[in-house]
């Protein structure tokens, strides 16, 4: 397996290091590349000699679809910067794999806030029975069939679901490694967690009910 890591940036100086020492397990081993969307900070210079670094518009659709453009891999695995790999990932990756065409890590998060800790069960439990993972789940899925469905929808919000909401309609189920990646939980700190859920799912109701994408991305706050 030919594994391409891609990495969408903006202003993520702080959660590089966590990231960075967590890719070292496969240095020599994959491709890395960032793609970042015009950083004012320091994350571009941070990005070490042995992955690329690309320059993109800024959108995380637009970052990851130029990421997988420039990519050679024949499995792509869209990582979130404020993550962390657990051991043995590319094993993990190469199991899902050899029966899937696509599939995402099982979820955790870095807190001990016990309503967030809650989401881990229900995040897994949604992969496995609606067949919906989300970009912080790490996905990951064969390079032939990203681009047969064109990459990301250009969204400015939502790309991820949109993205699980078409494999699931071209009957492709999600497989997910046994082992967890681990998440920030920077998100739901931004006015507490259970008003950030209620947000999240409130814009992800509306978004099915046909609202605006624009209008949905104007109530989501941007953490950097």
């Amino acid at each position: 397996m030919n594994l391409s890591v891609i990495i969408p940036v903006y202003n993520e100086e702080k959660a590089l290091p966590t990231l960075l020492a967590s890719l070292e397990q496969l240095r020599g081993r994959a491709e890395i590349l960032f793609a970042d969307g015009g950083s004012t900070d320091r994350t571009a210079e941070m990005v070490p000699a042995w992955c690329r670094l690309l320059r993109s518009e800024k959108g995380r659709a637009k970052q990851m679809n130029a990421g997988a453009a420039a990519s050679g891999g024949d499995v792509l695995l869209f990582l979130h910067a404020d993550s962390q790999l657990p051991p043995h990932a590319l094993d993990e990756i190469g199991a899902v794999m050899a029966s899937h065409r696509a599939g995402c890590f099982g979820i955790a998060f870095r807190s001990r806030n016990i309503w967030i800790k809650n989401c881990q069960p229900m995040s897994n439990l949604r992969v496995k029975l609606r067949g919906i993972a989300f970009g912080d789940q790490g996905i990951f899925l064969r390079r032939e069939l990203f681009f047969e469905m064109g990459g990301f929808p250009d969204l400015p919000i939502m790309e991820d679901y949109q993205f699980s909401l078409d494999l699931r309609a071209r009957g492709e189920r999600f497989g997910m490694t046994r082992s967890r990646i681990v998440t920030s939980d920077r998100r739901f700190l931004q006015g507490g967690p259970l008003p950030v859920m209620a947000r999240m799912w409130r814009l992800r109701a509306m978004y099915r009910k046909g609202v605006d994408v624009d209008t949905i991305a104007a109530l989501y706050k941007d953490i950097r």
